[in-house]
Parts: structure tokens; sequence; C-alpha cells
């Protein structure tokens, strides 16, 4: 019989941004055999899950509920909010206390996740420290603020940070206004490469690419090759987080140290 990519070791069910194409594509290319990938598609504003008054828990996006609700019956393994801008933007407590919102629609042999606990699981897993951050082209000061203080609360020393840059066909865009324009299906990452290269500060002891929709896990080996230090990005992190959760064993060749 010819393979028909059917999750015999797991399913695991992620919720993207409603209007990009590199999250499904990333993790499809990536998975080991057996395991499949199923999307809901979100789109609302970050945080996908806002707090109440006394931050004591969060309501979910009705995007985020009505696709938690859809999950139900796939019998998946696990289940991750692929969105680095709500971890981030959520802040201190948001990954946990979304988590527990999401429980209440799935079930409770679904593993529940989200992608800044598995962005900082990864970086803790390779004793990462220090880790150099660069973000998407499309991230505004303030996510990118949020990103860095969210890292640093949880321990990191954070030795830099980098704002991908786009082609010169995009410059002089604002970055919240380059979705509009395509940028995002339409992203180079062989100048992504040499930027991170160029950027990378000599004391930083690993790098996370942060965001599921910045297209980046191609260069994952090129850049540990150049750079002598591992390299995390937002899509592997979560899908070696959700084999993890899943006792998925598999050692996965050419996208970085993490999954190998």
């Amino acid at each position: 019989m010819q393979n028909d990519n059917w999750g015999r070791r797991a399913r695991f069910g992620i919720f993207i941004v409603g209007a990009e194409a590199v999250p499904e594509a990333e993790w499809w290319a990536m998975a080991p055999a057996g395991v499949s990938i199923h999307a809901a598609r979100v789109t609302a504003k970050a945080p996908w899950a806002t707090w109440n008054e006394d931050r004591s828990a969060v309501t979910l996006s009705a995007d985020l509920q009505r696709g938690a609700e859809q999950f139900a019956s796939l019998a998946l393994s696990a289940v991750v909010v692929a969105h680095s801008s709500s971890s981030v933007v959520g802040g201190e407590g948001w990954d946990a206390a979304t988590v527990a919102a999401l429980s209440s629609h799935l079930s409770s042999d679904t593993r529940i996740t989200t992608n800044g606990s598995d962005c900082v699981a990864a970086l803790r897993h390779l004793g990462v420290q220090r880790p150099f951050l660069v973000f998407p082209p499309w991230f505004t000061e303030a996510p990118i603020a949020a990103g860095i203080t969210y890292f640093q609360t949880l321990g990191f020393d954070v030795a830099g940070h980098h704002r991908n840059q786009p082609e010169e066909r995009w410059q002089g865009i604002a970055p919240q206004d380059l979705y509009a324009h395509q940028m995002h299906v339409a992203q180079d990452v062989t100048a992504l490469h040499e930027q991170i290269v160029e950027t990378c500060p000599t004391d930083a002891d690993g790098i996370l690419i942060v965001g599921t929709g910045l297209r980046c896990v191609a260069i994952i080996e090129q850049l540990e090759a150049a750079l002598g230090r591992p390299v995390v990005t937002a899509n592997q992190a979560s899908l070696w987080r959700c084999m993890t959760l899943s006792n998925v064993q598999a050692s996965i060749q050419g996208y970085g140290r993490l999954l190998r």
C-alpha cells in the first residue's frame, strides 16, 4: 500500500493564524512517519485568549474555542496553540491559563501546550541560557519588547535580538502592513540565514527564531553549522514538544539538534 500520512503513531492538532501557509508546510516537512498534522485556523488578534480583570483565568476567542470543539472528535494525541505572539503578548501565566481553558473542550487523553512554553522547554533541553532572539519582519516594536520580557521573566539572559529585514521590494512598508502586501507568502530564507549569521552576538549560546509564520526550518542545519550553536525555531519546538508529550520517539534528520 502507498503512504497515506495516516497518524498511526500520533495525531497532532495545531491552532494557526488564518492567513498563514508556513506552519502546516513546516510541520509536514519535519514530522516523522506515522504522525499526522491537523490545523484549525484562528483569525483573532493576539492574544487568542483574553485575561479576565484579576488575571485569574482567560476567555478563549471564538475561533480558538470552535477549533477545540472540532478537534475533540479527532482523538488527537496533542494540541498546540501555535502562535508565538499570543504567548508573548499574553505574558506571564498566559500559557498555563490557556491550557487550562482549552482542557474543558478537549479529551483528557489529549495533551495541550502552547508555542511559548514549547520554545522555553526546547531552549532548556538544549542548555541554552543566553539566546539570540530573531523576530519576524511583521512584528512591531510592542510585540518585540513583549517577547524579550517574556523570555527574561522565565530566567533567560537574552543576548540580543534582531528583526528580520524583508527584501528591497518591501522596504518602506510598515511591519504591520507587510501581510497586506503578501510578504508572508514570498519569504526569502537565504536572506534570513545571512542576517542571522551577521547579527548573532558572540556571547549568545543559542538562537531562537520566534514566530510560527516565519519560514525558517530549511536553514536550521546551515545556521548550526555556521554558528556552532543550537538553533530553535517556533514550529520545530512545538513539533518536538508534541512528540515528547505523546511519547513519539524518532530521530529526525535535517532540522537541527533538537529533533536529532
